[in-house]
């Protein structure tokens, strides 16, 4: 039995400790909004936070994760940095087909709890490892200054 802390709640799973986090995540406790894109860690379509910092839970094995707090999409909404970024993302309606943009709010979540106010590196630099297939990255870019001008 592994115990972990997802999105503030103590949970449980009986899994393997080799399990990549996205798939106990995903199958075993239903938190499907963590998106499976490439399974090598490139794309970032997996990320979520541990302990505040943006990981690919499609390479990282459960039993590695110890007492650190896992925060997914499901729960980013409850931070300060994700809820801004949220509400940034649907007033600029950066999304296009979506399927990214889990682990696009993630790490821009991640950008903006660690940095405020991020000029144009900071945002390429922390966005650097999240590919979009349709392109919107001029809209993503848009969102994270939206969110860092907002209250």
């Amino acid at each position: 039995m592994i115990a972990l802390t997802i999105n503030g709640t103590r949970r449980e799973v009986e899994v393997p400790a080799d399990m990549p986090l996205l798939w106990v995540l995903r199958d075993v406790l239903g938190l499907t909004g963590t998106k499976f894109g490439c399974g090598v860690a490139q794309c970032g379509a997996c990320t979520v936070h541990v302990d505040g910092a943006p990981l690919r839970s499609c390479q990282l094995p459960v039993g590695r994760l110890g007492a650190r707090a896992v925060t997914t999409i499901e729960g980013i909404g409850e931070t300060p940095a994700g809820r801004k970024i949220q509400s940034a993302w649907l007033e600029l309606e950066v999304m296009q087909c979506g399927y990214c943009q889990p682990g696009q709010i993630m790490s821009a979540a991640a950008l903006l709890a660690s940095n405020p106010a991020p000029q144009d590196a900071d945002i390429d630099a922390a966005m650097a490892g999240n590919l979009c297939r349709c392109g919107t990255y001029v809209r993503i870019r848009e969102g994270i200054k939206h969110a860092s001008r907002s209250a």
